[in-house]
């Protein structure tokens, strides 16, 4: 790459620079999560959720396995 080439390349990055002091302030406020408390709710939701979709995506491998026989006549 020419010098030229690379300084406007440089030229166009500098506005892409992380700026040198950041804030120590933190914009969001963060607290550590209830141990001793769990929420049962977003626990049972997730694992019903988990299980419908394995039983619904091996329930339909299985209808296009057979899909898949019928019409190249394996069955």
């Amino acid at each position: 790459m020419a010098p030229s080439m690379l300084r406007q390349v440089c030229r166009l990055l500098a506005p892409a620079r992380l700026p040198r002091a950041f804030s120590a302030r933190s914009k969001f406020y963060v607290r550590e999560p209830p141990d001793s408390n769990p929420n049962w709710l977003k626990v049972g939701l997730t694992l019903g959720t988990s299980i419908f979709l394995w039983f619904y995506l091996i329930k339909e491998h299985n209808d296009d396995v057979s899909e898949y026989k019928r019409r190249n006549g394996l069955e």
